[in-house]
């Protein structure tokens, strides 16, 4: 494209600039050029390994040829697309598929993003239930739409947008005491969990999810899981709650669900709480989104379930995952700074913490002091810079550095994370060294921005 040259000037004049300036002082602005698989590729022909894969949206990885192939397909044979006053053969065979992973749940709504399946999630709860209360927990993260953020435990995307939705209760993670009594007020209409947390890939105890489920059931509550991030076989399971065999009454899933392509969510749920929204044929359409159901998106839902079948990427997940976890659950008690890997499948968090010598702490401390979380900086910048892994800390305040790769990531890939990560960990007990030079800069930029 002849105005490669300008995209940082272009977005920093017309889009946002604050953005801009973030991957400009951490160098980041690489200018990349090209995507295939798991791979990325800079201006200067340079190859990444993608381990944030857009937040999880390219589960298949970049450009699969599949889901090209679908979507070229869909605009050569001229569709009838979103006639509105008809049905959508595209729309009833992604749901028929996608239930076949999900037998136990009848229906499927389809919205445009993970945020709009969380807004219909609360809708339809209220609706079924004739109840206003919606319980989630603490680090949470739904969305950033106003229901979807009144359920997201975050307040550095709450600030300056209050009010928010009322009747929002929150209580700890893996609390079953603390949901119990919200729910034994019978006035909770859903609780809305994340399987496993994507700020600070934060497990649940082998207890809470089915805990959950039958303090739900008791009370009258729907259990909603939102598996944006964790469903799609991101786990080594198609839904993450199917390593705690609990059923939920809704699961909402996007992200993976567009294979990169066209935004598409959707809400699976239970006939009965289907039946209690759309009840009459005067309100077959109270709850909609213009272009959910679109012919482009339905066949990248379409083409993403065939990849992930045909290619067996749920049960690569599930292999490369645990051989990643425990090559880095090795490193563990080698290095100080190092204090837990956690995760299931490809979802892997990797977590720091305060060191015990007295040259590290003092160093520790003054990044602290700065800006809590900022050490994970010192690792996540030379991956890219000097390793090429591209990665991120799973949450402002974070000391967790998340891996959410491709499900197409090989036995070479995890090497190359392996190794990576072990020379940049042991790079940053080095005191004093390049890691930490590159603290005291990002040190001096935090209190400039503070100033």
């Amino acid at each position: 494209m002849e105005r490669q040259s300008q995209r940082s000037s272009m977005h920093a004049r017309h889009l946002n600039e604050q953005l801009v300036r973030v991957l400009k002082t951490i160098g980041y602005d690489v200018g990349f050029q090209s995507g295939r698989g798991q791979y990325l590729f800079d201006r200067d022909g340079a190859r990444y390994l993608d381990l944030l894969s857009g937040f999880g949206v390219f589960a298949i990885g970049r450009n699969h040829p599949v889901l090209r192939e679908a979507l070229k397909s869909v605009l050569d044979s001229d569709l009838p697309n979103l006639v509105q006053l008809d049905v959508s053969t595209l729309a009833g065979v992604l749901a028929e598929r996608l239930l076949e992973y999900v037998p136990y749940l009848d229906k499927v709504f389809f919205a445009n993003s993970g945020a709009e399946c969380v807004e219909a999630a609360i809708k339809f709860a209220r609706c079924a239930t004739g109840r206003t209360g919606i319980v989630h927990c603490h680090h949470s993260y739904h969305g950033l739409t106003y229901g979807a953020l009144s359920l997201t435990d975050d307040p550095n995307f709450q600030s300056g947008f209050g009010p928010l939705l009322p009747d929002c209760t929150t209580i700890p993670f893996n609390d079953l005491d603390a949901l119990e009594k919200a729910l034994s007020t019978r006035q909770v209409a859903a609780f809305i969990v994340e399987p496993i947390q994507g700020k600070g890939v934060n497990m649940p105890s082998d207890e809470f999810l089915p805990g959950a489920a039958a303090l739900c059931r008791r009370y009258g509550t729907l259990l909603v899981a939102d598996e944006i991030q964790t469903g799609m076989g991101r786990t080594g399971r198609f839904l993450a709650v199917e390593h705690w065999n609990v059923e939920p009454d809704m699961v909402l899933l996007s992200k993976a669900l567009s294979g990169g392509h066209v935004p598409v969510g959707a809400l699976l749920t239970r006939k009965y709480i289907f039946d209690k929204v759309f009840n009459r044929m005067d309100r077959a359409v109270v709850h909609g989104s213009t272009f959910a159901k679109n012919d482009l998106a339905m066949a990248a839902g379409i083409a993403t379930l065939e990849v992930l079948k045909h290619e067996k990427l749920i049960e690569t997940a599930a292999k490369r995952g645990a051989e990643l976890r425990l090559a880095l659950t090795r490193m563990v008690p080698g290095y100080e700074l190092m204090k837990e890997v956690r995760g299931k499948g490809l979802m892997i968090g990797v977590e720091f913490g305060p060191p015990k010598s007295l040259r590290l702490k003092a160093s520790w401390t003054m990044l602290e002091t700065a800006n809590k979380g900022l050490f994970c900086q010192l690792i996540t910048v030379p991956l890219f810079k000097d390793h090429k892994i591209l990665t991120q800390v799973s949450g402002h305040g974070s000391h967790t550095i998340k891996l959410l790769p491709p499900l197409t990531i090989t036995e070479e890939d995890c090497s190359w994370i392996e190794t990576s990560f072990d020379s940049v960990i042991a790079d940053s007990h080095k005191v004093p060294g390049a890691i930490w030079s590159l603290g005291k800069t990002l040190v001096d930029n935090a209190v400039r921005k503070s100033a």
